[in-house]
């Protein structure tokens, strides 16, 4: 990264030659503009590096504003009446954080983030930020989350919200009332559209959200052409992995449609962003390095004098030296401070401000607080075409807040202020509310008819309605109906099989179902060969908007890598966080493009929830719906790729996802009838659900669906081979996934040897089986003069006999959210622990889930619970079955 302060690396030994270059390249520009100039300059540097001479490539410009003053353009709007209406919206919001930490100390809230961006968001809402009530089919705004109070406050000045609802920001649990503390769709479904406040997730997913409406205009499902995607992103927040990640992405696909705005007000929770350096300077070298167009706002219109008498540089140079640590004491110490400090560094620049009173100086403005520098700056993005643009534009964190706050390293924490500071910030900024009010921080509208009022509702008319607005206009799917799955119910006449093989037939099968097909969006991390879907490379194609400018390696093969301007794959690269991003994207079109699109998200079952959990808690806080694929399941199943790979916890973890409906099927019929059935239940029916599937890869013949099989499979659980015959003993497994046919064996081995009798259920989903008992339960406690009602596993377990044992390839508390519905309680068997790698057999020994521990275990149950089973015969089970006893536990190893 370069550095604006570094001098040049060499020195002029011939400064008339110099003086004449530069004298041509002035020529150049007055006479042929920049786009010949910048020619010419590429050639040279071209020439230069075709001789062998290393060229330096600066990525840093001067630390002044991209823009030159004499290039803005004319400001549309009225600003001194812009002026008066952002005054009131940060009065607002300011009020209606006092007034919650008031009324309900300690309940938080943030003041200073909208305060130092209140700019920024104005002059987008009033000239940038289309509604979708008019012809433009509206713009995609991800707000920063910890500015909702100035949103809401805008939205009450708008008339939008009652008085009554900003008395209730941040206290939601009286139904419809409250104002949630961020941007939440689940909380306010009708109002926000992107969970913004986990850190990074909305730079990254803004990203994939343009990327997606590029797939949807190209794939010929919605025309997208004037939607823009914006972004607004703190400074601190660019430390979060995620809003870096995807940076060459928006370059690479050359996403025009994509607008970031990173409010560089210096500052992150606890002080400087960069202290000791120029955060704007350190993000410019990124974004310009990742392939962005950059632009920086940085000086308020009050600077532009003393820039234009910069004839020697110097004011330029003194603002790129001086490190933000220094800016933001400037701020907080007032005029005379940066006239001694800032100008004082050389007698030259004090004499360009010995005209200049102490406040005028500390009255210079930054960049992000003037509207026709923003107004410039976003106009600016918009024309632009090839490259999606940052705009870097510095600001006061907690402008306006005075001694309570401004530009202070406690800012961010400021909840309260006292009637002076109040009375302070009211003159301020012009807010008409008398002293005798101050105390009770009343808020304020402009009536109707005033010139405040006039103009929000004519700006409001010329952008096409309010923002942020979320509204669901689709029309229901008709959905496939369970016979389109014939073939998967059936079997697979004896051949071995695998629920990854039989999932990539079926997903073929609906692509192939028209016009349903095209609405499907599969996404692929990388990992197409891995789960059998290279087939559908040549026949959908892989989306890339510049289809293929090569012929692949592998063009002769059948199944050869076939990338397509029209394709219908997301093949994502190595990027679960991206894949999951474009999952939201798909499974939100439906409110957000009024448009039904089905993402297939398929992935190693490891590397979901572990991995991206923040990203599917906000996909289910918007709603997402479709279908999570979690392939290559299971701690034992995943046979060989050891501890970093083998996942036995993502159903433990998808209990925790409110709106996750998760399964864990065993066999091809059991995964068709979910498929379907999630498909109606999320598309026909339009259920806020999202599908996690897991899927294996151990190969074995699948049966046909056994009669009355179809509601236990959707519910959670049915019998699927009762025990062939009666024994001495009664007893019930409990199996999920390919471990089923490990109880299978065992059922046998109880029968033949020990005389229990065992019935062997299929568990689906031990958390749809847990949530409808809980929701029966929670009925019975609120109701206790109401008959009772019972759920599904009330009905399936009453009067079933024998202890019940469960194994899954997942860890034990999967199977045991259950247990307080059983009767007599339940013994599981699962993978605690790390994994190994090993043959399946050898790590179904070693964590205690293979047919003889299942043995062992129900003798054990029998025994413990019942006593109709000696201790010495379960102990001599286990030395017949080679059951080590002894030894650590597996979650100890």
């Amino acid at each position: 990264m370069s550095d604006d302060r570094a001098a040049p690396p060499h020195t002029d030994t011939d400064p008339q030659e110099t003086q004449e270059w530069l004298d041509s390249l002035d020529y150049v520009l007055q006479a042929q503009g920049t786009d010949r100039a910048t020619y010419l300059f590429d050639r040279l540097r071209d020439r230069l590096g075709a001789r062998g001479v290393r060229v330096p490539a600066p990525l840093n410009t001067p630390y002044v504003n991209t823009i030159p003053a004499a290039d803005e353009p004319p400001y549309p709007g009225n600003l001194e009446v812009e002026r008066r209406i952002r005054s009131l919206i940060r009065w607002n919001a300011m009020a209606m954080v006092v007034k919650a930490n008031k009324n309900k100390p300690g309940i938080g809230g943030h003041i200073s983030t909208y305060a130092s961006a209140a700019t920024l968001y104005e002059v987008g809402f009033n000239h940038f930020f289309h509604g979708r009530d008019g012809e433009h089919p509206g713009d995609l705004v991800y707000f920063q989350g910890h500015a909702a109070p100035g949103i809401y406050a805008r939205g009450y000045v708008e008339g939008r919200f009652p008085e009554e609802a900003l008395h209730h920001f941040r206290s939601e649990t009286e139904r419809g009332r409250g104002l949630s503390s961020y941007p939440h769709p689940w909380l306010m479904p009708d109002y926000w559209e992107f969970p913004t406040v986990s850190m990074g997730l909305g730079p990254i997913m803004s990203i994939y959200q343009a990327r997606f409406n590029r797939y949807l205009q190209d794939r010929g499902l919605k025309e997208t052409s004037r939607q823009r995607v914006w972004a607004f992103v703190g400074d601190g927040e660019m430390d979060e992995p995620e809003s870096l990640g995807a940076l060459t992405l928006a370059a690479r696909e050359r996403l025009d449609n994509l607008t970031w705005v990173i409010n560089c007000n210096l500052q992150r929770l606890d002080g400087p962003v960069r202290g000791n350096g120029k955060i704007i300077q350190e993000l410019e070298a990124m974004f310009r390095g990742a392939g962005w167009h950059v632009i920086k706002v940085i000086w308020g219109s009050e600077w532009d004098p003393l820039l234009a008498q910069d004839d020697e540089g110097l004011l330029v140079k003194r603002m790129g030296e001086v490190v933000d640590g220094w800016y933001q004491k400037y701020t907080v110490e007032g005029g005379a401070f940066a006239r001694k400090h800032f100008f004082g560094a050389d007698p030259r620049l004090l004499k360009m401000v010995e005209h200049y009173s102490d406040e005028q100086i500390h009255k210079l403005l930054r960049g992000g607080h003037d509207p026709r520098k923003v107004y410039a700056a976003y106009r600016a993005a918009v024309e632009h075409r090839g490259r999606p643009t940052v705009i870097l534009a510095k600001t006061v964190k907690g402008y306006g807040l005075g001694e309570a706050g401004e530009g202070r390293n406690v800012t961010h924490q400021q909840k309260k202020m006292n009637e002076q500071e109040l009375r302070e910030f009211r003159t301020r900024f012009g807010v008409p509310i008398r002293d005798e009010e101050l105390a009770a921080t009343p808020f304020y509208r402009p009536p109707a008819g005033s010139p405040e009022a006039r103009y929000l509702a004519e700006r409001l008319t010329a952008m096409g309605g309010p923002v942020p607005r979320r509204r669901v206009t689709v029309e229901p799917m008709e959905t496939p109906a369970l016979d389109q799955f014939k073939e998967f119910l059936e079997g697979s006449s004896g051949r071995a099989v695998s629920t990854t093989m039989g999932f990539a037939r079926m997903l073929g099968r609906l692509l192939g179902i028209k016009p349903f097909g095209r609405s499907i969006v599969p996404i692929i991390p990388d990992e197409a060969r891995t789960f059998g879907l290279e087939a559908l490379f040549r026949q959908y194609g892989i989306y890339s908007p510049i289809g293929q400018l090569y012929e692949p390696a592998d063009k002769s093969s059948l199944l050869y890598y076939f990338e397509a301007a029209d394709g219908q794959i997301l093949e994502e690269g190595i990027t679960e966080a991206g894949a999951m991003c474009s999952t939201i994207a798909a499974g939100t079109a439906y409110a957000t493009h009024g448009v039904n699109t089905i993402p297939f998200f398929i992935y190693y079952s490891m590397f979901g929830f572990q991995r991206v959990g923040d990203l599917i808690w906000a996909a289910s806080d918007m709603r997402t719906r479709g279908f999570l694929l979690g392939a290559t399941a299971g701690r034992t199943t995943l046979e060989g790729e050891g501890l970093q790979h083998q996942d036995g916890h993502s159903h433990l973890m998808a209990g925790a996802f409110p709106t996750v409906a998760a399964y864990d099927p065993a066999f091809m019929f059991e995964l068709a009838v979910i498929l379907q059935d999630g498909l109606k239940r999320m598309y026909q029916d339009q259920e806020p659900l999202l599908y996690y599937i897991t899927l294996y890869n151990e190969t074995y013949p699948m049966p046909s669906m056994p009669p009355n099989a179809e509601e236990g499979i959707r519910e959670g659980m049915y019998k699927f081979r009762p025990a062939p015959h009666a024994g001495r003993h009664r007893a019930q497994i409990l199996a999920s996934g390919p471990l089923i046919h490990e109880a299978l064996r065992a059922q046998n081995l109880l029968l033949e040897r020990y005389g229990v009798a065992a019935d062997v259920w299929s568990v689906t989903s031990y958390k749809t089986l847990r949530v409808r008992a809980l929701e029966a339960d929670r009925w019975n406690r609120l109701h206790p003069e109401e008959p009772p009602r019972e759920s599904y596993l009330h009905k399936t377990v009453r009067g079933q006999e024998g202890p019940f044992i469960a194994v899954s390839d997942y860890v034990r508390l999967v199977s045991e959210q259950i247990a307080p519905w059983l009767p007599g309680g339940l013994l599981a068997l699962g993978t605690d622990g790390f994994g190994r790698s090993d043959t399946r057999h050898a790590l179904r020994n070693f964590f205690e889930t293979s047919s003889a521990h299942i043995v062992v275990a129900t003798l054990y149950a029998l025994h413990r619970q019942r006593g109709t089973v000696d201790a010495h015969d379960v102990a001599q089970a286990a030395r017949d079955l080679g059951v080590e006893t002894e030894g650590p536990a597996p979650w100890r190893r």
